[in-house]
């Protein structure tokens, strides 16, 4: 009778491992929620790169706009979040905005806003401001 008593223990660690050791269904699913929690300002400075795409105004992490949803880039990997105090949530690639996607990493790492006269043309965001300070142009 001790000896039933005492394999027990054993035999429940071996059941548990042959359980958590089987392979799982072919339909079953892993879900990982990789969270990123980044100090966005409630209303961040944001500068347009191009048509429908913005992005936040030096900031060290690559953070845009499209369409309202805010997305970030670390790395290869890509997260997303309905607003800018909102945790990011990690995101297959295919499910990134092409846009996105296809500009190069890094690029946009504390990128500043250009002046009209550094890009050679106007865009609707302040146009002609600031274009001639300085060189003598505005005189009258």
């Amino acid at each position: 009778m001790h000896r039933t008593i005492r394999a027990i223990p054993g035999l429940l660690a071996a059941l548990l491992a042959v359980a958590l050791l089987r392979p799982a269904p072919a339909g079953a699913q892993v879900e990982v929620h990789v969270n990123l929690n980044l100090p966005l300002p409630a209303r961040p400075p944001l500068v347009t790169i191009q048509p429908g795409v913005m992005v936040v105004e030096d900031f060290d992490d690559e953070v845009f706009v499209v369409g309202g949803v805010y997305w970030a880039r670390r790395g290869d990997r890509w997260y997303r979040a309905p607003g800018p105090r909102a945790g990011f949530v990690f995101v297959e690639r295919q499910r990134v905005p092409p846009a996105l996607v296809r500009l190069p990493p890094g690029q946009y790492k504390k990128w500043k806003k250009q002046h009209d006269h550094d890009r050679g043309h106007d865009d609707d965001h302040g146009k002609h401001q600031g274009k001639d300070k300085g060189k003598g142009h505005d005189k009258h």
